[in-house]
């Protein structure tokens, strides 16, 4: 791999974190906005447009691609959808628990998927975690302590939201996990579609039981856009192509860039207070994943 194309894949997989970070504070918006939109019209509104969008992607990648597609297979289709059951499950989590408690905190917690990847590694493929991961691990906590502001908040904690989300970054790690094993030789867009129908399942039923008023499609022309585009479209697209040439290693480190983006995007927009010990939590998540990924053996 060139230098070149690793610079690519950095801005690639950079961009799309960047994306990711985005995602909380526009949600945010959406609930303190004077339509007061329920989690199910924001979720609903992402997953329609994000499904269009990707079906115009897929259209356009058969009509302008000259060398032959390979199409998932009913096989595929099944699995991919299957996965994709927990992507949803993921945005349901994630936004109910933003609703509860600060987009600085949401995003601190959901990224405990670090640690919980270790132990769905441990358990799941039978690879006993290495000291540099358990060390990692261990930053991981403290960091989310100082990030969470546990011990110097004077007010109660959500344990509503915290719950919320352990959930959602348990969800989360279940889908990049099933993600990275299934029809791995068909093309990242169509993955992402079918993951995507396999979301929107778990969408339907959860906005059929929640919604108890009448569906307000204003969210489609005020939200629904944004948040397709930085929660289901620009995200999977940009970091399926830049992983390739980052690394998994790399590719790691630099989408930990979604943690800081959020909390400075929920700091400008949201004037959420984010204290100078939550920023040295952040920090030291952010070098968990590093310890994480970087081969210290290696010269």
């Amino acid at each position: 791999m060139s230098k070149n194309e690793i610079i690519k894949g950095v801005f690639l997989v950079g961009l799309g974190a960047t994306s990711y970070g985005m995602l909380a504070t526009i949600v945010k918006l959406a609930y303190q906005s004077v339509e007061k939109f329920t989690t199910a019209e924001v979720i609903s509104a992402q997953f329609i447009y994000g499904i269009l969008g990707m079906l115009l992607m897929n259209l356009y990648q058969k009509t302008t691609k000259k060398e032959t597609i390979v199409k998932a297979t009913p096989k595929n289709i099944k699995n991919l959808m299957l996965a994709g059951t927990s992507l949803g499950a993921t945005s349901i989590f994630y936004y109910l628990c933003v609703k509860y408690i600060n987009v600085s905190i949401a995003i601190v917690l959901l990224m405990q998927t670090v640690w919980m990847g270790v132990l769905a590694e441990w358990f799941l493929d039978k690879k006993a975690p290495s000291k540099q991961k358990i060390l990692a691990v261990l930053v991981v906590l403290i960091g989310t302590v100082l990030a969470t502001n546990l011990l110097f908040s004077k007010i109660d904690f959500n344990w509503t939201g915290f719950m919320w989300g352990i959930l959602a970054a348990a969800s989360f790690t279940t889908t990049m996990f099933t993600a990275n094993k299934i029809a791995l030789g068909v093309s990242s867009v169509q993955r992402s579609l079918y993951m995507l129908f396999g979301g929107a399942i778990i969408v339907l039923f959860f906005a059929l039981y929640t919604q108890t008023d009448a569906f307000n499609f204003a969210i489609f022309g005020k939200y629904g856009i944004l948040l397709a585009l930085f929660g289901t479209i620009i995200p999977p697209v940009l970091m399926n192509s830049g992983f390739p040439k980052t690394g998994l290693g790399l590719g790691s480190i630099v989408s930990s860039l979604e943690l800081p983006v959020s909390v400075s995007m929920a700091f400008f927009l949201l004037n959420e207070e984010v204290v100078v010990t939550q920023w040295l939590g952040i920090l030291l998540i952010i070098a968990a994943i590093v310890i994480m990924n970087i081969n210290f053996k290696k010269k």
